[in-house]
């Protein structure tokens, strides 16, 4: 969990509608990825992503939000897959990317 500058409500618009502001794209996609679908809302405090991977569309990426009392929010990422587990070095590098992605270039749409 990690926190974002702006409060939850904002910070579910971004997620549930990752590409709409094309001034400021983050949703940078790899070669390997394409953008999600979102599979579960409940505003503004959670959703459902589908899976980035297409070599692994069984992953989904849950979303929790709460605010932080000080006008911003609380981000937590949990990354659910089914069996088999991915192998050590594709899983480091599915949450690697969910960090960048969320915690950096969402970060980065905020001014910081």
């Amino acid at each position: 969990m990690r926190s974002q500058p702006a409060p939850p409500h904002v910070v579910f618009g971004k997620l549930t509608d990752p590409t709409g502001d094309p001034v400021r794209p983050w949703l940078v996609l790899m070669d390997d990825e394409h953008a999600p679908t979102v599979l579960e809302a409940s505003e503004p405090h959670s959703l459902v992503w589908s899976s980035l991977w297409p070599k692994r569309p069984d992953a989904r990426i849950r979303f929790d939000l709460t605010s932080d009392n000080a006008g911003g929010s609380r981000v937590r990422w949990t990354l659910l897959v089914t069996e088999p587990m991915p192998d050590p070095s594709l899983l480091g590098h599915l949450r690697k990317r969910l960090n960048v992605l969320i915690h950096a270039n969402l970060r980065f749409t905020f001014g910081q």
